[in-house]
């Protein structure tokens, strides 16, 4: 899971530890496991926000862990083309290659510790599969697609892509070097990261090192989630315990806990987390495969719109798959 990393993490900016007198740490409400299947034209995922409800989640939707999944040559498979409408994607690759293409003119080709942000709004059609020499030669696939809501104010907003490069991410530190902080949206202790977000958002990816203890200062008014990709440890004061494929919902507060374990397992040497929070929207939700809208009647409308062709035209690709399904 390389993503991104440094030579000397000492050299970083360091992330100090809250004063604990000055503030309230955000308790664990809750830790689910993530169930398995299988998206687009088959790869394999685990279903992040399964059985959480939807108020600890807002202003997120969904969140997918894409592999970890080793191919075979000819085995690299993608997503077909499909619509969305009233929301935004946000893919981060840890390990492979994916291409995007859509019909406003977005596309970019991401790897190890880039970000692809897609804000679809008044809605596109769009395309994610891997490069082709990858289909050939087969490989190490693995990483995170999350759907982050619009309000009802940019639901209709004109359609955009970021193409977010790793190496651009504020890279921090804890003050033992004990964990090295990914910044890709949002502020963490006064540093940004380059995401450009309509909702406020703070997305995270970070590395604690066995036995290590990461504090972080997190905005009270958005909420706060923990999803471990590698690894095992434990989340909140109250140490309770969490590893691969878990998701820890917290409470209120304006401080965050995470520590790795001393022992980790041996194909996964550091506890590797998703630190996740937004401010709450609050609006009503009607979902139906890729349309997030606030009434069932605009879901209804983005499908007619989607079958009108009003979506946008998917560009001349010879044999590209174009049948609606309920993708990422």
């Amino acid at each position: 899971m390389p993503a991104v990393t440094v030579s000397d993490i000492t050299v970083l900016p360091r992330v100090e530890t809250p004063d604990p007198a000055l503030t309230s740490e955000r308790a664990v409400r809750s830790v689910t496991s993530a169930p398995s299947g299988f998206e687009g034209e088959g790869f394999p995922v685990r279903r992040a926000f399964a059985g959480v409800d939807m108020r600890d989640l807002d202003p997120f939707i969904h969140m997918d862990q894409m592999g970890e999944v080793e191919y075979a040559p000819g085995e690299p498979v993608g997503t077909p083309w499909h619509p969305h409408r009233g929301f935004e994607t946000v893919t981060y690759m840890l390990d492979g290659i994916m291409e995007h293409q859509d019909s406003n003119g977005g596309g970019g080709v991401i790897s190890n510790g880039d970000t692809q942000w897609m804000t679809a709004g008044s809605g596109l059609l769009h395309i994610e599969t891997p490069p082709e020499h990858l289909v050939v030669s087969g490989g190490l696939f693995h990483g995170i697609q999350l759907w982050v809501n619009l309000p009802r104010a940019l639901k209709w907003a004109e359609p955009r892509y970021q193409d977010i490069r790793g190496g651009d991410s504020a890279l921090l530190s804890t003050p033992d070097g004990g964990s090295l902080i990914r910044v890709i949206a949002g502020s963490v202790a006064g540093h940004n990261g380059p995401g450009s977000t309509h909702t406020p958002i703070t997305l995270v990816h970070a590395t604690v090192s066995p036995g290590a203890e990461m504090v972080l200062p997190w905005q009270p008014d958005y909420n706060a989630l923990v999803y471990v990709l590698a690894g095992q440890g434990t989340v909140g004061n109250e140490r309770r315990a969490i590893r691969k494929g878990q998701l820890a919902v917290f409470g209120p507060g304006d401080t965050l806990r995470t520590a790795a374990a001393t022992s980790q397992p041996q194909a996964e040497p550091n506890l590797e987390v998703l630190v996740l929070g937004g401010r709450p929207i609050r609006e009503p939700i009607a979902m139906a495969g890729p349309f997030v809208m606030n009434t069932r009647a605009e879901v209804v409308q983005a499908f007619e719109d989607f079958q009108a062709g009003k979506l946008g035209t998917i560009p001349a690709v010879h044999g590209a798959p174009t049948e609606l399904r309920e993708s990422n």
